[in-house]
Formats: C-alpha cells, sequence, structure tokens
C-alpha cells in the first residue's frame, strides 16, 4: 500500500473527527460522546434486536452492553425479551428517548449547516459532491465477502431474490425447476461454493461456482441488491468467485446469461469474457461465455 494514501486516509480521519466532534465526551452539547448518541439513533423508533444492533455498528458485546446500561440509566432505553421469541433481547426507545432522538436530529442538522455555511457556493457543492463519492467508497469498502454453506439463512435468501429478479426480468418468467439446477450439495466444496456479500450484517450479494477439477467452471447465482448497486459489487465479486475458482484448480470460467441481463452482459464482456457457442441446453440463456484465468 502506497505510504502517502495511508498517511492522506490518516489525516482525512484526524479533521473529520475533530470537525464534527468526535472528540468531545458531550457530543452535540449533551452529556453522552457519539458511540452512546450514535446508538440511540440508530435503536430507531421501531427498536432493534440487541444482537443486530451488534452487528450493524461492529461494536463488542460487552462495549454495546455497557452503552445500553447507561441509556437505560438514563432513562431513554429499555431492553426487554422479544414478545415473539424470549431468546431475543430488543432494544427500545421510551418516550424521553424518542424527544432524545429528535433532538439529535435537529442539532446534528445544525451541525451540517456549520460545515457548510462558512464556504462559498462552489466550495459548498465540491464539498457535498466530495463527500457523497467518500461515503459511496467507505460504504464499498464496508463489504464483506465470505464463503459460506448454501443452507445458510443469507444464502438462501440471497438465492431467492436472485430468482425473483430473474421472474421480474425475464420476458417469459423464471421457473427455477425448468433451468440448469444449482443445488446445495453442489455448491459446497469440492463440488462447488457459494459466496455471500454482507454489509452491516445484512445480505446484499451472492455468487456461487460449481467445479469440475480443472475442467472449466461454472458461474451460477450472481445477483446484487439493487440497494447496493453503484457501489462496485458485482464486479467484486466476480473477481472473487474467478480466484477462488483458480485455486480449486480451474483454468476457464464459463457462464450462460439471458439477454435481458444486460447490465451483468456488460459486466462480463469488460471483465474479459468473451462469447462462445452454447456448451449447455439452458432454456433460459441468450448468451454463453468464458474466460481463460
Amino acid at each position: 500500500m502506497d505510504a502517502q494514501a495511508v498517511e492522506t486516509v490518516r489525516r482525512f480521519n484526524r479533521t473529520v473527527t475533530q470537525r464534527v466532534g468526535a472528540l468531545r465526551s458531550d457530543y452535540l452539547a449533551r452529556a453522552r460522546p457519539l458511540g452512546a448518541s450514535r446508538v440511540l439513533w440508530e435503536i430507531g423508533a421501531d427498536g432493534c434486536e440487541v444482537r443486530a444492533l451488534r452487528s450493524r455498528l461492529e461494536l463488542d458485546s460487552g462495549y454495546l452492553s455497557r452503552v445500553l446500561r447507561a441509556l437505560e440509566s438514563d432513562g431513554l432505553v429499555t431492553v426487554e425479551p422479544s414478545e415473539d421469541d424470549g431468546r431475543v433481547r430488543m432494544a427500545r426507545l421510551t418516550r424521553a428517548g424518542r424527544n432524545e432522538r429528535r433532538l439529535l436530529d435537529r442539532r446534528a442538522d445544525q451541525l451540517a449547516v456549520s460545515l457548510l455555511d462558512p464556504l462559498s457556493t462552489s466550495q459548498r457543492e465540491r464539498l457535498v459532491d466530495a463527500m457523497g463519492e467518500v461515503e459511496r467508497l467507505l460504504t464499498a469498502a464496508l463489504v464483506r465477502i465470505d464463503v459460506v454453506d448454501p443452507s445458510e439463512p443469507d444464502a438462501q435468501f440471497c438465492i431467492g431474490e436472485y430468482f425473483a429478479e430473474l421472474a421480474r426480468r425475464f420476458d417469459t418468467g423464471f421457473d427455477p425447476a425448468q433451468s440448469i439446477p444449482a443445488e446445495a450439495h453442489e455448491l459446497r466444496v469440492p463440488a462447488g461454493l457459494i459466496v455471500v456479500a454482507r454489509l452491516r450484517a445484512e445480505p446484499i450479494g451472492c455468487g456461487a461456482l460449481k467445479l469440475h477439477g480443472r475442467e472449466p467452471a461454472e458461474l451460477k447465482r450472481m445477483w446484487v441488491s439493487p440497494s447496493a448497486r453503484g457501489l462496485g459489487l458485482g464486479r467484486r465479486l466476480l473477481g472473487e468467485l474467478e480466484q477462488l475458482a483458480a485455486e480449486n484448480g480451474a483454468r476457464t470460467v464459463r457462464l450462460e446469461t439471458n439477454g435481458s441481463l444486460v447490465e451483468a452482459i456488460a459486466l462480463y464482456r469488460s471483465s474479459g469474457y468473451r462469447e462462445v457457442d452454447a456448451f449447455n441446453d439452458e432454456p433460459y440463456a441468450h448468451h454463453w461465455f468464458e474466460k481463460r484465468l
């Protein structure tokens, strides 16, 4: 990693943390630091499971417990078993907590105004555009991609969303029973694998491989949530799957796709895939692609 790039990131972090008041123990002039205020805000009007809160904010369980106890002591939060499942703890805002959250929103707006107010119109536009780009890139950097068991709930969720999107976009609809299968047993090593992308502990994409030793690997189940598009996740998933295919002995990756998936076709072509003759009888396919690794 370039040393100058690292120093630029560190300098940016120091500037931002100081300017937004992250170093103060009374963030936004309230009697708590930024971390506690963020937890209060993240619980939201409908409440939140404690384990989801911990995963979403990537907090240590001990630290989050201390923060929640402090917020409970202030009368802002209650933490109780879920009505649906007693094993699940729910954090909810009290009336005072909801009032505090609204106050935090107003003061956060005032802080944003104070960042923009000293600047000229053109400087404001540049700063807002730059912040939007930085936010997108930092969000992309938060995405984690892991090989998982195909029976895991997140994998099943992604595959279900993938099927639903194909059904919406294909002119003839989509019936998985009519397509070449990629069953769970085919997506476990050594037969294959599936990866799931998560952002703040929520599944937002997937991709799979069927492996055949040194014979071409088959790319399957590539899906990115509409909420995550624009983060470069499709290309990142594709690169991850190509690397995994090579690590498992494949020298070539093949895939078939439907003509309505124009974004996917553009991704494959720009990533070095060339169109080839049909190598299977997938009824929903219009294009077949191949890439040497």
